[in-house]
């Protein structure tokens, strides 16, 4: 790997890399260009995604595909309802020497794909969340540290909610980003099944090296972010909790509870990564505004006079922006 010799060939080369790195996964996954953006977005920021969409819209096929255009590793936990925190992290087994040994979960992986996440009870969650957060997981009172990069992408579905244990505000505060896959257009529907019915297998190439993520994620800390950036995406934040001066109308009326701090984090270095990504030294209010849909949704909690009035948390924010 050729470290560059200073941020500012560093910042140059990741916007290069980064467009580099999106015709790569064009090869296989066609359209999601939004949703591509937002998962690449996500593991430079060093956050996790959640993404909400019906069955069928390549979200497996999409974690591979990333994984293979960085050249990391990739695993995918199917989450059912008798799914034990061991299954995810592993456990301790008796060797032939008869001495134990931890056998590692498919929680040892760079990116690892937790489909359905809300199919598996709270146990189970938690245990993935805590090594989210913590990027390393405890059995047997041996703590074991988890490969870096480490990214969670959980998958939900939003139609079938019998039977499901939906993630608590807590958790769901957690993930960094909240992206809907939405349905492909009928022009991108045309080319997935001319693309997936012939017998053509594209070749993806690896773009970047583990020590070049890790570099550009601590990249993505260090750009700097001019004082009235900060403050917008603070006030931003400020402005989703109800009851508070800064409140509008919209808020007070249609929000019980509004984003913690958490968020106003997230949309600084979210606004760095996008600036990046662009190829500029540091972001503006526009970056802010283009990660702040993601980040917000999923942290502020409509009351009843929202859902019976069919008033949705997207609506919501984009009148405060």
């Amino acid at each position: 790997m050729t470290t560059p010799s200073n941020d500012v060939r560093a910042v140059e080369e990741f916007g290069d890399k980064y467009q580099r790195l999106k015709s790569e996964i064009g090869k296989v996954i066609i359209g999601q260009e939004d949703v591509v953006d937002k998962v690449l977005l996500g593991i430079f920021s060093r956050g996790h995604c959640l993404l909400v969409g019906v069955p069928g819209l390549a979200k497996t096929l999409l974690v591979t595909t990333v994984g293979r255009a960085l050249g990391l590793t990739s695993s995918r936990i199917q989450f059912t309802p008798d799914l034990m925190p061991s299954d995810i992290i592993g456990s301790e087994i008796l060797d032939q020497d008869r001495k134990f040994k931890f056998l590692k979960g498919p929680i040892f992986a760079n990116i690892v794909l937790a489909d359905e996440i809300n199919r598996t009870p709270p146990k189970t969650q938690a245990a993935l969340l805590e090594a989210m957060q913590e990027k390393a997981v405890t059995a047997a009172g041996q703590t074991h540290e988890l490969p870096d990069p480490f990214f969670v992408l959980a998958t939900q579905n939003p139609i079938e909610q019998e039977g499901t244990y939906p993630l608590p505000e807590a958790q769901l505060d957690r993930f960094m980003f909240n992206i809907w896959v939405d349905y492909p257009s009928y022009e991108e529907e045309l080319a997935v099944v001319k693309a997936t019915t012939s017998d053509n297998n594209p070749q993806l190439s690896p773009i970047l090296t583990h020590e070049e993520i890790v570099h550009y994620q601590g990249l993505v800390r260090r750009i700097p972010v001019p004082d009235n950036v900060m403050e917008y995406a603070v006030k931003l934040v400020t402005r989703t909790r109800p009851g508070t001066k800064d409140a509008p109308e919209i808020i007070n009326e249609h929000i019980s509870w509004g984003a913690g701090p958490r968020a106003s984090q997230y949309l600084v270095i979210g606004a760095k990564a996008h600036a990046l990504s662009k190829g500029r030294f540091s972001p503006d209010i526009a970056d802010v505004q283009a990660v702040s849909l993601p980040i917000l949704r999923h942290r502020l909690v409509r009351n009843y006079r929202a859902e019976a009035e069919g008033v949705t948390t997207d609506k919501i924010i984009n009148t405060i922006l």
